[in-house]
């Protein structure tokens, strides 16, 4: 399980991109942040050279954050991102989400977590109503097992509602 945030520019090619990698979009909301909130996400990173265009950038206008489910999902997701650096995604994976959108280092359009500790914080920063546990629990089997349906309207893999079934 992973953390994706993306900003308005390539909204449809990241959800194409992430529809075709087959994750399975657990969680989705749209936000603008605002600057504190940029501050606050990215706290780790203040006094480091990029930090105030980081939180610039990030409060420039609206995002989606998704909770991106897949076996070895953060590995699976930073690869299909490429380099954090743009010049270097360009040259090195131009088919990468960042090596065709991203404009610099710091607006490089998207954000995926870097390990597993850092995608349940990043999570409970944007989803605080999630439950990692509970969701493992009731719904990772169900969805596990091919019960799963994409649904256009919220952007998300959900179950057939209790007493349907895929075909009905």
């Amino acid at each position: 399980m992973c953390l994706c945030l993306t900003l308005a520019l390539p909204f449809q090619a990241v959800q194409e991109t992430i529809l075709n990698n087959k994750f399975l979009i657990v969680r989705t909301k749209e936000l603008v942040w605002r600057r504190e909130d940029s501050q606050r996400f990215y706290q780790e990173h203040s006094g480091r050279f990029f930090y105030q265009r980081l939180v610039e950038f990030m409060a420039s206008g609206p995002m989606r954050a998704y909770i991106l489910a897949h076996e070895d999902a953060v590995a699976l997701w930073r690869s299909l991102m490429g380099p954090t650096k743009v010049y270097r995604a360009r040259n090195t994976a131009p088919d990468s989400i960042r090596g065709a959108y991203g404009l610099t280092d710091t607006r490089n359009t998207t954000h995926g977590s870097d390990s597993v500790a850092s995608a349940r914080r990043e999570i409970a920063f944007f989803f605080p109503e999630f439950s990692e546990s509970l969701w493992y629990q009731q719904d990772e089997p169900r969805l596990r097992c091919g019960l799963a349906h994409y649904d256009a309207g919220e952007r998300v893999h959900s179950l057939p509602k209790a007493g349907r079934t895929e075909s009905s």
